[in-house]
Protein backbone atom coordinates (compact mmCIF):
# COMPACT_ATOMS: atom_id res chain seq x y z
CA UNK A 1 0.00 0.00 0.00
CA UNK A 2 1.28 3.63 -0.64
CA UNK A 3 0.98 6.35 1.70
CA UNK A 4 1.23 10.13 1.15
CA UNK A 5 3.80 12.34 2.82
CA UNK A 6 0.59 13.70 4.65
CA UNK A 7 -0.44 10.33 5.74
CA UNK A 8 3.48 9.93 7.12
CA UNK A 9 3.54 13.51 8.72
CA UNK A 10 0.66 12.95 11.10
CA UNK A 11 1.88 9.42 11.89
CA UNK A 12 4.90 11.01 13.02
CA UNK A 13 2.65 14.49 14.78
CA UNK A 14 0.56 11.83 16.73
CA UNK A 15 3.58 9.65 17.60
CA UNK A 16 5.64 13.02 19.08
CA UNK A 17 2.62 14.10 21.16
CA UNK A 18 2.20 11.09 22.45
CA UNK A 19 6.09 10.78 23.57
CA UNK A 20 5.63 14.66 24.41
CA UNK A 21 2.68 15.11 25.91
CA UNK A 22 2.94 12.55 29.04
CA UNK A 23 6.35 14.58 29.21
CA UNK A 24 4.85 17.63 30.24
CA UNK A 25 2.45 16.07 32.28
CA UNK A 26 5.00 14.09 34.14
CA UNK A 27 7.00 17.58 35.14
CA UNK A 28 3.41 19.16 36.65
CA UNK A 29 2.34 15.93 38.20
CA UNK A 30 4.99 15.67 41.10
CA UNK A 31 6.77 17.96 43.43
CA UNK A 32 8.53 17.18 46.48
CA UNK A 33 8.17 19.46 49.89
CA UNK A 34 11.08 18.91 52.39
CA UNK A 35 10.19 19.40 56.06
CA UNK A 36 9.62 22.96 56.57
CA UNK A 37 12.40 24.86 58.54
CA UNK A 38 10.95 27.09 61.86
CA UNK A 39 13.49 29.70 63.19
CA UNK A 40 11.78 29.56 66.91
CA UNK A 41 11.19 26.85 69.57
CA UNK A 42 8.02 29.00 70.88
CA UNK A 43 5.15 31.01 69.46
CA UNK A 44 4.58 34.04 71.32
CA UNK A 45 1.93 36.12 70.16
CA UNK A 46 0.04 38.75 71.71
CA UNK A 47 -2.11 42.08 69.94
CA UNK A 48 1.21 43.82 69.21
CA UNK A 49 3.46 40.99 68.25
CA UNK A 50 1.78 38.11 65.76
CA UNK A 51 4.35 37.52 62.92
CA UNK A 52 7.25 34.57 62.38
CA UNK A 53 8.95 33.18 59.53
CA UNK A 54 8.89 29.41 57.87
CA UNK A 55 11.08 28.20 55.17
CA UNK A 56 10.97 25.35 53.51
CA UNK A 57 12.59 23.64 50.05
CA UNK A 58 10.98 21.66 47.42
CA UNK A 59 12.15 19.62 44.25
CA UNK A 60 12.87 18.94 41.33
CA UNK A 61 13.41 22.36 39.78
CA UNK A 62 10.35 24.02 37.92
CA UNK A 63 8.07 21.24 39.16
CA UNK A 64 5.24 24.22 39.76
CA UNK A 65 2.57 24.61 38.03
CA UNK A 66 2.14 28.50 37.04
CA UNK A 67 -1.22 27.75 39.46
CA UNK A 68 0.44 26.45 42.07
CA UNK A 69 -0.24 27.72 45.67
CA UNK A 70 1.38 26.72 48.87
CA UNK A 71 -0.48 26.54 51.86
CA UNK A 72 0.77 26.35 55.28
CA UNK A 73 -1.57 24.40 57.82
CA UNK A 74 -1.36 23.97 61.59
CA UNK A 75 -1.68 20.82 63.87
CA UNK A 76 -4.17 21.07 66.73
CA UNK A 77 -2.16 21.52 70.47
CA UNK A 78 -1.88 17.84 70.42
CA UNK A 79 0.66 17.72 67.05
CA UNK A 80 -2.00 15.76 64.97
CA UNK A 81 -3.50 17.30 61.70
CA UNK A 82 -7.43 15.65 61.69
CA UNK A 83 -8.29 18.97 60.81
CA UNK A 84 -5.53 21.06 60.18
CA UNK A 85 -6.05 24.83 60.40
CA UNK A 86 -5.22 27.42 57.66
CA UNK A 87 -2.73 29.71 58.88
CA UNK A 88 -2.87 33.10 57.18
CA UNK A 89 0.39 33.51 55.41
CA UNK A 90 2.25 35.74 53.15
CA UNK A 91 5.43 35.02 51.10
CA UNK A 92 8.63 37.19 52.36
CA UNK A 93 9.50 39.24 49.17
CA UNK A 94 13.04 38.76 47.99
CA UNK A 95 13.39 35.32 49.33
CA UNK A 96 12.03 32.84 46.50
CA UNK A 97 14.59 30.54 44.66
CA UNK A 98 14.01 28.25 42.21
CA UNK A 99 13.57 25.38 44.59
CA UNK A 100 12.69 27.45 48.53
CA UNK A 101 10.40 29.42 49.72
CA UNK A 102 9.96 31.53 53.02
CA UNK A 103 6.45 32.37 54.12
CA UNK A 104 5.39 35.05 56.95
CA UNK A 105 2.53 33.71 59.15
CA UNK A 106 0.00 34.55 62.47
CA UNK A 107 -1.24 32.31 64.82
CA UNK A 108 -5.42 32.22 65.61
CA UNK A 109 -5.81 34.20 69.08
CA UNK A 110 -7.42 30.76 70.36
CA UNK A 111 -3.70 29.19 70.22
CA UNK A 112 -2.32 27.39 73.01
CA UNK A 113 -0.56 24.44 73.76
CA UNK A 114 3.07 23.04 73.81
CA UNK A 115 2.83 20.67 70.92
CA UNK A 116 2.04 22.35 67.70
CA UNK A 117 3.69 21.37 64.18
CA UNK A 118 3.42 23.29 60.73
CA UNK A 119 3.40 21.38 57.36
CA UNK A 120 3.21 22.90 53.89
CA UNK A 121 0.62 21.73 50.89
CA UNK A 122 0.86 22.63 47.57
CA UNK A 123 -2.09 22.51 45.08
CA UNK A 124 -0.64 22.13 41.73
CA UNK A 125 1.19 19.54 41.98
CA UNK A 126 -0.71 18.22 45.15
CA UNK A 127 1.44 17.36 47.90
CA UNK A 128 2.06 17.68 51.69
CA UNK A 129 5.62 17.99 53.38
CA UNK A 130 6.66 16.05 56.74
CA UNK A 131 5.72 17.92 60.03
CA UNK A 132 8.26 20.72 61.42
CA UNK A 133 9.83 20.20 64.50
CA UNK A 134 7.51 20.47 67.84
CA UNK A 135 6.89 23.91 69.41
CA UNK A 136 4.73 25.92 72.02
CA UNK A 137 2.32 28.16 71.08
CA UNK A 138 0.11 30.42 72.32
CA UNK A 139 -1.74 33.65 71.83
CA UNK A 140 -1.28 36.04 74.57
CA UNK A 141 -5.12 37.86 74.48
CA UNK A 142 -4.62 39.15 78.08
CA UNK A 143 -0.74 40.08 78.87
CA UNK A 144 -0.88 42.88 81.56
CA UNK A 145 -0.74 42.22 85.40
CA UNK A 146 -4.13 42.23 87.52
CA UNK A 147 -4.83 41.59 90.71
CA UNK A 148 -5.92 38.95 93.23
CA UNK A 149 -7.54 40.01 97.22
CA UNK A 150 -8.03 43.85 95.65
CA UNK A 151 -4.15 44.30 96.13
CA UNK A 152 -4.13 43.41 100.15
CA UNK A 153 -0.93 42.01 100.18
CA UNK A 154 -1.95 40.43 103.55
CA UNK A 155 -4.67 37.92 104.56
CA UNK A 156 -5.32 35.38 107.74
CA UNK A 157 -7.36 32.82 108.25
CA UNK A 158 -8.40 31.42 111.93
CA UNK A 159 -7.09 27.92 113.19
CA UNK A 160 -9.25 25.07 111.57
CA UNK A 161 -10.63 27.65 108.74
CA UNK A 162 -9.41 28.79 105.59
CA UNK A 163 -9.47 31.99 103.53
CA UNK A 164 -10.38 32.48 99.85
CA UNK A 165 -8.22 33.73 97.06
CA UNK A 166 -9.76 35.26 94.11
CA UNK A 167 -9.12 37.14 90.54
CA UNK A 168 -10.70 40.55 90.78
CA UNK A 169 -13.20 41.37 88.62
CA UNK A 170 -13.22 44.11 87.33
CA UNK A 171 -10.34 45.14 90.05
CA UNK A 172 -10.09 48.44 91.03
CA UNK A 173 -8.74 51.12 88.89
CA UNK A 174 -7.66 50.27 85.42
CA UNK A 175 -6.70 46.85 86.45
CA UNK A 176 -7.01 44.77 83.28
CA UNK A 177 -8.94 41.43 84.67
CA UNK A 178 -8.03 38.14 82.99
CA UNK A 179 -11.65 36.98 83.81
CA UNK A 180 -12.91 39.03 81.06
CA UNK A 181 -11.80 36.79 78.72
CA UNK A 182 -13.92 32.80 79.54
CA UNK A 183 -11.30 30.88 77.39
CA UNK A 184 -8.03 31.43 79.43
CA UNK A 185 -7.26 29.00 82.14
CA UNK A 186 -4.73 29.91 84.79
CA UNK A 187 -2.02 28.62 87.17
CA UNK A 188 -1.45 29.29 91.30
CA UNK A 189 1.45 28.98 93.32
CA UNK A 190 2.70 28.86 96.68
CA UNK A 191 6.40 30.41 96.54
CA UNK A 192 9.12 28.88 96.32
CA UNK A 193 7.88 26.19 94.46
CA UNK A 194 7.26 26.89 90.74
CA UNK A 195 4.65 24.09 90.34
CA UNK A 196 1.74 24.91 89.94
CA UNK A 197 -0.97 23.71 92.95
CA UNK A 198 -4.41 25.06 91.30
CA UNK A 199 -5.73 25.64 87.84
CA UNK A 200 -9.13 27.63 88.63
CA UNK A 201 -9.96 31.19 89.30
CA UNK A 202 -9.98 31.15 92.92
CA UNK A 203 -8.12 29.31 95.10
CA UNK A 204 -9.19 27.93 99.22
CA UNK A 205 -5.87 28.41 101.68
CA UNK A 206 -5.56 26.70 104.35
CA UNK A 207 -2.42 26.69 104.81
CA UNK A 208 0.54 29.76 105.60
CA UNK A 209 2.18 31.06 102.88
CA UNK A 210 2.99 33.44 99.82
CA UNK A 211 0.77 33.12 97.01
CA UNK A 212 -0.10 34.53 93.62
CA UNK A 213 -1.49 33.72 90.47
CA UNK A 214 -0.70 33.70 86.34
CA UNK A 215 -2.62 33.36 82.99
CA UNK A 216 -1.59 29.57 81.96
CA UNK A 217 0.79 30.40 78.76
CA UNK A 218 2.63 27.56 79.00
CA UNK A 219 6.13 27.83 78.66
CA UNK A 220 5.66 31.04 77.25
CA UNK A 221 6.95 34.01 79.78
CA UNK A 222 4.11 37.01 80.06
CA UNK A 223 3.06 40.03 81.88
CA UNK A 224 -0.43 37.90 83.07
CA UNK A 225 0.00 37.88 86.25
CA UNK A 226 -0.91 39.03 89.27
CA UNK A 227 0.38 40.68 93.42
CA UNK A 228 1.29 38.59 95.72
CA UNK A 229 -0.41 37.70 99.05
CA UNK A 230 0.67 36.46 102.40
CA UNK A 231 -1.52 34.45 104.27
CA UNK A 232 -1.41 33.87 107.70
CA UNK A 233 -2.21 31.32 110.32
CA UNK A 234 -3.98 33.67 113.17
CA UNK A 235 -3.39 31.51 116.11
CA UNK A 236 -0.12 29.65 116.11
CA UNK A 237 1.85 31.62 113.55
CA UNK A 238 2.67 35.25 112.90
CA UNK A 239 1.33 37.66 111.11
CA UNK A 240 3.53 40.29 108.94
CA UNK A 241 3.66 43.60 109.48
CA UNK A 242 4.99 46.01 105.95
CA UNK A 243 6.06 49.15 106.25
CA UNK A 244 5.36 51.68 102.89
CA UNK A 245 9.13 53.03 102.49
CA UNK A 246 10.77 49.81 103.66
CA UNK A 247 12.90 48.66 106.02
CA UNK A 248 15.31 49.96 106.65
CA UNK A 249 13.80 53.41 105.93
CA UNK A 250 14.90 56.99 105.74
CA UNK A 251 13.68 58.82 108.65
CA UNK A 252 15.07 62.31 106.77
CA UNK A 253 11.98 61.47 104.48
CA UNK A 254 8.95 61.29 106.96
CA UNK A 255 7.21 58.78 108.82
CA UNK A 256 6.65 54.96 107.58
CA UNK A 257 3.46 53.83 107.64
CA UNK A 258 3.42 50.07 109.17
CA UNK A 259 0.22 48.42 107.88
CA UNK A 260 -1.13 44.43 108.97
CA UNK A 261 -3.85 42.49 108.17
CA UNK A 262 -7.62 43.06 108.39
CA UNK A 263 -9.08 42.21 111.23
CA UNK A 264 -11.97 43.12 114.15
CA UNK A 265 -9.50 45.56 116.38
CA UNK A 266 -5.72 46.35 116.75
CA UNK A 267 -3.50 47.48 119.05
CA UNK A 268 0.40 48.02 118.42
CA UNK A 269 3.16 48.17 120.65
CA UNK A 270 6.90 50.07 120.77
CA UNK A 271 9.35 47.49 122.49
CA UNK A 272 6.47 45.99 124.00
CA UNK A 273 5.08 49.05 125.32
CA UNK A 274 1.38 49.84 124.31
CA UNK A 275 0.88 52.78 121.80
CA UNK A 276 -1.64 54.60 123.68
CA UNK A 277 -4.16 55.89 120.54
CA UNK A 278 -2.77 53.16 118.08
CA UNK A 279 -5.74 51.00 117.79
CA UNK A 280 -6.23 51.12 113.30
CA UNK A 281 -5.13 49.03 110.61
CA UNK A 282 -1.70 51.68 110.36
CA UNK A 283 0.62 52.80 112.32
CA UNK A 284 3.45 56.00 111.10
CA UNK A 285 6.31 55.97 112.84
CA UNK A 286 9.67 57.68 112.27
CA UNK A 287 11.98 55.94 114.73
CA UNK A 288 13.37 52.98 114.55
CA UNK A 289 12.90 50.39 117.13
CA UNK A 290 10.65 47.02 117.86
CA UNK A 291 6.94 47.05 116.38
CA UNK A 292 4.58 44.92 117.37
CA UNK A 293 0.65 44.54 116.44
CA UNK A 294 -2.18 42.53 118.03
CA UNK A 295 -5.29 41.93 115.61
CA UNK A 296 -8.39 40.40 116.87
CA UNK A 297 -9.91 38.33 114.17
CA UNK A 298 -13.32 37.24 115.99
CA UNK A 299 -12.82 34.05 117.47
CA UNK A 300 -9.16 34.43 117.38
CA UNK A 301 -6.13 37.05 117.46
CA UNK A 302 -2.82 37.04 116.12
CA UNK A 303 0.54 39.12 117.21
CA UNK A 304 3.00 40.67 114.17
CA UNK A 305 6.34 42.33 114.73
CA UNK A 306 9.14 43.94 113.00
CA UNK A 307 12.35 45.72 113.40
CA UNK A 308 12.14 48.37 111.56
CA UNK A 309 15.59 50.18 110.96
CA UNK A 310 16.89 53.48 109.85
CA UNK A 311 20.21 52.34 108.38
CA UNK A 312 20.26 53.94 104.54
CA UNK A 313 23.13 52.45 103.34
CA UNK A 314 26.73 50.23 104.12
CA UNK A 315 30.27 51.31 102.81
CA UNK A 316 33.65 49.70 103.27
CA UNK A 317 36.89 50.25 102.18
CA UNK A 318 39.83 47.29 101.21
CA UNK A 319 42.35 48.23 103.88
CA UNK A 320 42.02 48.22 107.64
CA UNK A 321 41.89 50.69 110.10
CA UNK A 322 46.33 50.57 110.40
CA UNK A 323 47.65 50.19 107.11
CA UNK A 324 51.29 49.53 106.17
CA UNK A 325 53.00 50.12 103.16
CA UNK A 326 57.04 50.38 101.79
CA UNK A 327 58.12 54.49 101.55
CA UNK A 328 58.22 55.08 97.70
CA UNK A 329 55.10 52.58 97.43
CA UNK A 330 51.35 52.74 95.85
CA UNK A 331 48.79 51.63 98.05
CA UNK A 332 45.05 51.92 95.92
CA UNK A 333 42.49 51.80 98.28
CA UNK A 334 39.21 50.95 97.19
CA UNK A 335 35.38 51.80 98.60
CA UNK A 336 32.44 49.38 98.76
CA UNK A 337 29.03 50.68 99.02
CA UNK A 338 25.41 50.31 98.01
CA UNK A 339 24.46 54.37 98.37
CA UNK A 340 22.44 55.38 95.65
CA UNK A 341 24.07 57.90 93.79
CA UNK A 342 27.52 58.08 96.11
CA UNK A 343 29.35 61.08 96.25
CA UNK A 344 33.04 60.31 97.78
CA UNK A 345 35.42 63.00 99.46
CA UNK A 346 38.90 61.79 100.60
CA UNK A 347 40.70 63.88 103.25
CA UNK A 348 44.12 63.35 103.95
CA UNK A 349 45.40 65.08 107.65
CA UNK A 350 41.93 66.68 107.88
CA UNK A 351 42.48 68.73 104.35
CA UNK A 352 40.58 67.74 101.43
CA UNK A 353 41.93 66.03 99.07
CA UNK A 354 40.11 67.87 95.93
CA UNK A 355 40.64 66.07 92.67
CA UNK A 356 39.76 62.69 94.58
CA UNK A 357 36.08 62.19 93.50
CA UNK A 358 36.15 58.39 92.67
CA UNK A 359 35.53 55.52 94.85
CA UNK A 360 39.16 54.88 94.58
CA UNK A 361 42.60 56.92 95.88
CA UNK A 362 46.21 56.23 95.56
CA UNK A 363 48.53 57.10 98.46
CA UNK A 364 52.33 57.02 98.89
CA UNK A 365 52.17 59.45 101.95
CA UNK A 366 52.20 58.45 105.61
CA UNK A 367 49.39 60.04 107.69
CA UNK A 368 45.55 60.10 108.32
CA UNK A 369 43.23 59.57 105.99
CA UNK A 370 39.12 59.53 105.68
CA UNK A 371 36.40 59.43 102.82
CA UNK A 372 33.32 60.76 103.13
CA UNK A 373 30.49 58.38 101.43
CA UNK A 374 27.18 60.86 100.89
CA UNK A 375 23.90 59.22 99.71
CA UNK A 376 22.97 62.12 97.24
CA UNK A 377 19.54 60.30 95.97
CA UNK A 378 16.87 58.46 97.74
CA UNK A 379 18.06 59.05 101.62
CA UNK A 380 20.11 61.51 102.17
CA UNK A 381 22.57 60.81 104.46
CA UNK A 382 26.55 60.86 104.81
CA UNK A 383 29.31 58.25 106.11
CA UNK A 384 32.89 58.60 107.35
CA UNK A 385 35.73 55.67 106.72
CA UNK A 386 38.74 56.79 108.82
CA UNK A 387 41.68 54.87 108.07
CA UNK A 388 45.64 55.23 108.56
CA UNK A 389 48.79 54.78 106.54
CA UNK A 390 52.12 54.01 107.80
CA UNK A 391 55.50 53.29 106.73
CA UNK A 392 56.96 50.33 108.71
CA UNK A 393 59.21 50.76 111.55
CA UNK A 394 63.11 50.52 110.22
CA UNK A 395 66.26 50.67 112.63
CA UNK A 396 69.09 51.73 111.09
CA UNK A 397 70.98 50.21 113.69
CA UNK A 398 69.72 46.70 113.60
CA UNK A 399 72.79 44.12 113.44
CA UNK A 400 70.89 40.43 114.08
CA UNK A 401 68.46 39.08 111.60
CA UNK A 402 65.21 38.74 113.15
CA UNK A 403 63.42 35.44 113.67
CA UNK A 404 60.15 36.39 114.88
CA UNK A 405 57.52 38.21 112.69
CA UNK A 406 53.88 39.42 113.40
CA UNK A 407 52.34 40.89 110.35
CA UNK A 408 49.35 42.27 112.12
CA UNK A 409 49.50 45.74 110.32
CA UNK A 410 49.78 47.65 113.65
CA UNK A 411 53.76 48.92 112.54
CA UNK A 412 55.62 46.61 114.77
CA UNK A 413 57.40 43.37 113.30
CA UNK A 414 55.00 43.51 110.56
CA UNK A 415 57.86 42.97 108.27
CA UNK A 416 61.34 40.99 107.88
CA UNK A 417 63.96 43.75 108.78
CA UNK A 418 67.19 42.56 107.69
CA UNK A 419 70.74 44.87 108.60
CA UNK A 420 71.46 47.20 105.88
CA UNK A 421 74.05 44.86 105.05
CA UNK A 422 71.64 42.57 103.20
CA UNK A 423 69.14 44.71 101.69
CA UNK A 424 68.73 46.57 98.66
CA UNK A 425 71.31 47.64 96.84
CA UNK A 426 74.10 45.15 98.49
CA UNK A 427 73.21 42.27 95.86
CA UNK A 428 72.42 39.84 98.51
CA UNK A 429 70.78 36.83 97.36
CA UNK A 430 67.77 36.72 99.76
CA UNK A 431 66.07 32.75 99.63
CA UNK A 432 63.05 32.03 101.76
CA UNK A 433 61.42 28.16 101.97
CA UNK A 434 58.24 26.80 103.39
CA UNK A 435 58.37 24.12 105.78
CA UNK A 436 57.51 21.56 102.61
CA UNK A 437 60.47 22.94 101.01
CA UNK A 438 58.72 25.59 98.51
CA UNK A 439 60.02 28.92 97.43
CA UNK A 440 58.48 31.81 99.35
CA UNK A 441 60.97 34.87 98.77
CA UNK A 442 64.11 34.82 96.43
CA UNK A 443 65.67 38.19 95.29
CA UNK A 444 68.89 39.84 95.08
CA UNK A 445 67.13 43.69 96.22
CA UNK A 446 65.32 42.53 98.92
CA UNK A 447 63.56 45.96 100.47
CA UNK A 448 62.36 45.07 103.78
CA UNK A 449 59.41 44.32 102.57
CA UNK A 450 58.09 40.80 103.16
CA UNK A 451 55.71 39.39 104.02
CA UNK A 452 53.86 42.13 101.28
CA UNK A 453 50.25 39.80 101.26
CA UNK A 454 48.54 38.05 103.97
CA UNK A 455 49.57 35.04 105.18
CA UNK A 456 46.69 32.82 105.13
CA UNK A 457 47.03 30.46 108.53
CA UNK A 458 44.47 29.91 111.67
CA UNK A 459 46.21 28.03 114.82
CA UNK A 460 49.60 26.44 113.96
CA UNK A 461 52.67 29.47 113.82
CA UNK A 462 54.36 28.88 110.32
CA UNK A 463 57.99 28.77 110.21
CA UNK A 464 59.92 29.91 106.92
CA UNK A 465 63.41 29.22 106.47
CA UNK A 466 66.20 31.89 105.37
CA UNK A 467 69.44 31.42 103.36
CA UNK A 468 71.41 34.90 103.09
CA UNK A 469 74.12 34.69 100.31
CA UNK A 470 75.96 37.97 100.27
CA UNK A 471 77.91 39.36 97.26
CA UNK A 472 81.14 37.60 98.28
CA UNK A 473 79.72 33.86 98.73
CA UNK A 474 79.04 34.59 102.76
CA UNK A 475 76.33 32.47 103.71
CA UNK A 476 73.66 32.88 106.78
CA UNK A 477 70.86 30.72 107.73
CA UNK A 478 67.89 30.36 110.45
CA UNK A 479 64.47 29.96 110.33
CA UNK A 480 61.37 32.65 111.02
CA UNK A 481 58.33 32.00 112.79
CA UNK A 482 55.23 34.08 112.01
CA UNK A 483 53.10 35.22 114.71
CA UNK A 484 49.55 36.87 115.08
Amino acid sequence: MKCSFTTILNKYNIVFLLLFLPAIFYLYAQVTINKPAIGFTQVCANSDFNKFEVSFSFSPSGSLDPSNQFILELSDASGTFAVPFTLSATEKPLTATPTSRTFIFSVPTSIGGESYKIRVRSTSPASISPVSNVFAAYYKIQDSQFSINNFNSTATYCTGGSYLLTIDNPGTGTNDSPLKYPSLTYKWFKEPSLVPIATTASLTVNQPGRYYVETNYGTCTSDSYSNRVTVGEALGASAIITSSKGNPFCPSDGPTTLSTQAGNSYQWFNNDVAISGATSQQYQTSTAGKYSVKVDFGGCSSTASINLQDVPFTGSLNVSSTTIINEGDTKTIIATTDASNPKFEWFFNNTLISAAVSNTLDVTEQGAYSLTITQTTGCISKKELPFVINFPFVDPNITKIPNLISPNNDGINDTWILPQEYVSGTNTEILLLNSRGEIALQTNNYQNNWPENALDFKSVNPIYYYIITTQDNKVKKGSITVVK
